[in-house]
């Protein structure tokens, strides 16, 4: 009987993916476009993911107060991938199976990766706004696959150049948890640093993972600080980066601590104390506190209205310019269809602005002109620009 139910289900979801190929939704409708959220709503990140569904709800409402698109209002549904992989198929089958135009999603390289692949057999268009993997868009290419995010290699060669360059660390530690982001970033880190180790200018003297989810760290931090390290980088997320950095001081390991862009945002201030968080730096990409467009000041006002403090990390902003990037691409494209508005993000952008700024893809999907900036927390638990 469980198998006989189990072959039944594999060709219901064959029947959906076959049925997605036709058009979402007919442009003669006159009701709300319906675009989907696939985000961490439960799980490890629903921090992040609470964010970026409050984030799409302003962007929302800004575009439909600005009226909408194609002459209709845009309505988001929401698809929870519980922060992991295997939900994020259903997550990414059940978007598929409810026709919406396009998806905004995901957080995290390893949970957005299989609903790529589903969305791409669906020919639905999908746009990543937390999946930094250089992979996602390098050892494939999908033809509906965008993201408006940053890569990995981008960040790599940020954090070596101001490590060596304005840091002057001679001795560097990366860390990272073997998930395909850190890893990724790691990696790349490591790639960047090593002109300078070449030069003779650094030595790269740690570079090893930590087991994601357990909360004693305690080998991983003595064998940190038997290395000496002058800068230590680690490049996992926010939930284990809270607990290391505590335990790392404790331990008697004294040298910076940086960051990733998924390492530090309010809850890592939560989980680490204010009298350790202060001081710890980041590689990010500009948070919407330090973003001059005129979308931005909109979206902060909005945002403080309807949810109190805007957002502490980038990648809920991120997820809103996806928003504003399928609007702009429907309506450039004139259409709902697929294809139309895929081939308008790869090719008709014009005048398709966001939060951040322009948003502009590369033929790979990959969002063009990415900046990054070196954070700092306060003592009172802000985060500032330090000086390049």
């Amino acid at each position: 009987m469980r198998k006989s139910v189990s072959v039944l289900l594999v060709c219901m979801l064959a029947a959906v993916f076959v049925l997605s190929g036709c058009s979402n939704q007919n442009t003669g409708d006159t009701g709300p476009i319906q675009i989907a959220l696939q985000a961490p709503i439960t799980g490890d990140y629903a921090y992040e993911g609470q964010m970026a569904k409050q984030s799409v709800e302003v962007a929302k409402e800004l575009i439909n107060n600005a009226g909408g698109v194609l002459g209709r209002k845009i309505e988001i549904t929401v698809v929870d991938d519980g922060s992991n992989p295997k939900d994020s198929a259903i997550a990414a089958q059940k978007a598929v199976s409810q026709k919406v135009v396009a998806v905004i999603g995901s957080y995290g390289s390893s949970v957005t990766e299989p609903a790529a692949d589903i969305y791409e057999k669906s020919k639905m268009v999908s746009v990543g706004y937390g999946c930094t993997a250089v992979s996602l868009t390098m050892d494939k290419q999908r033809a509906y696959f965008f993201r408006t995010c940053g890569r990995d290699d981008a960040q790599g060669l940020f954090f070596a150049k101001y490590a060596v360059e304005t840091m002057g660390a001679k001795r560097i530690a990366i860390m990272h948890d073997n998930s395909t982001f850190a890893k990724g970033v790691a990696d790349q880190a490591e790639l960047a640093l090593q002109p300078y180790v070449d030069a003779g200018k650094c030595t790269i003297v740690y570079f090893d993972a930590i087991t994601p989810g357990e909360k004693d760290f305690s080998a991983a931090v003595t064998k940190l600080r038997n290395t000496n390290p002058d800068v230590w980088y680690y490049t996992g997320y926010y939930t284990e980066a809270g607990l290391l950095i505590r335990q790392a001081r404790d331990a008697g390991v004294t040298c910076p601590f940086v960051g990733g862009n998924a390492a530090i945002n309010d809850d890592f201030i939560k989980i680490a104390g204010i009298d350790v968080a202060k001081g710890a730096l980041m590689t990010q990409e500009p948070l919407i506190g330090d973003i001059t467009t005129s979308i931005a000041d909109q979206f902060r006002t909005l945002y403080k209205e309807k949810y109190g403090d805007v957002p502490s990390s980038p990648w809920p902003v991120y997820a809103a310019d996806g928003l504003y990037a399928i609007v702009g691409a429907i309506k450039n494209a004139n259409s709902l269809e697929a294809d139309a508005i895929a081939n308008a993000m790869h090719t008709n952008m014009v005048n398709v602005e966001g939060v951040t700024g322009p948003i502009l893809f590369t033929d790979r999907g990959d969002r063009k002109d990415v900046p990054y900036k070196m954070y700092e927390v306060t003592a009172d638990g802000k985060y500032v620009v330090r000086p390049e």
